[in-house]
């Protein structure tokens, strides 16, 4: 089966070599989406014979569209530029015969914290749908937490093997992508006019803390694990709390509207 790859990247050089590399046992096409990379992103990908899209910042569900309309093949492995294939995912997708274009691939993750593998909480118990047909599955355009729209009726089959996510290089990058998604999280509840409360402020981020230290056994992981289980639960926090700020500061701008 031929399988275009879908990557979105802004300056990934640290990462996306070590990617590249995991997909050339499978990949037919690769296709790269970058939004202004200043590193050598674009460079490495090209070294890999990889298709490479430049092109502006338009949220993740349309940057992912625009390399999905842009492949060879109808179906489509989205990956993101830090997460890699492991060997027996390889295997699994040479192998791969689908039985129809409503299946789609439900995969394994093994998500890392400055490469360490997180095997509980939040991050332990990870799986997502990342290969599909793009005739019948495509992301919707949301800027941040993007999701598929499936046809009604698909199939869902696990494939063996798992993505290896290596998504935090140090505490600091950490921090600040997760105070990013919070901003953007807010910005998208508040144009679908969503309102926070108290109870989402502040017993969310709490419910967020116990359930993925305590009820997903996120202290086996050691201080890896706290430190994520608290760094989820202030990312809730502050997605409400921006929300509430963003939702006060136009109530105020309606008031003084003449």
């Amino acid at each position: 089966m031929d399988i275009s790859v879908v990557i979105i990247t802004k300056n990934e050089a640290h990462i996306i070599g070590k990617t590249l590399q995991s997909l050339q046992a499978v990949a037919h096409d690769i296709v790269i989406v970058d939004s202004g990379s200043t590193d050598e992103t674009v460079a490495i990908c090209k070294q890999f014979n990889a298709t490479v899209i430049e092109t502006g910042w338009s949220g993740y569900g349309i940057n992912k569209n625009k390399g999905i309309h842009a492949s060879k093949y109808d179906w489509i492995l989205s990956l993101d530029a830090d997460e890699a294939i492991d060997e027996t995912l390889a295997e699994s997708l040479k192998q791969l015969k689908p039985a129809n274009e409503e299946e789609v691939f439900d995969i394994r993750f093994k998500n890392f914290f400055c490469n360490k593998w997180i095997r509980f909480g939040e991050w332990g118990f990870d799986r997502h749908i990342r290969l599909f047909n793009r005739k019948k599955v495509q992301w919707n355009n949301s800027a941040v937490h993007e999701e598929l729209i499936f046809p009604a009726g698909f199939t869902k089959t696990r494939l063996k093997g798992n993505i290896l996510h290596y998504t935090v290089h140090d505490k600091k990058e950490y921090a600040v992508k997760m105070n990013n998604y919070a901003m953007m999280n807010a910005e998208k509840y508040f144009k679908a006019r969503k309102r926070s409360n108290f109870g989402k402020a502040y017993f969310s981020p709490v419910f967020s803390f116990l359930q993925h230290y305590i009820f997903r056994l996120g202290f086996l992981d050691g201080p890896e694990g706290l430190l994520i289980a608290r760094t989820t639960a202030r990312y809730t926090f502050l997605k409400y709390h921006y929300l509430n700020e963003m939702n006060k500061n136009n109530n105020t701008a309606i008031t003084k509207d003449p």
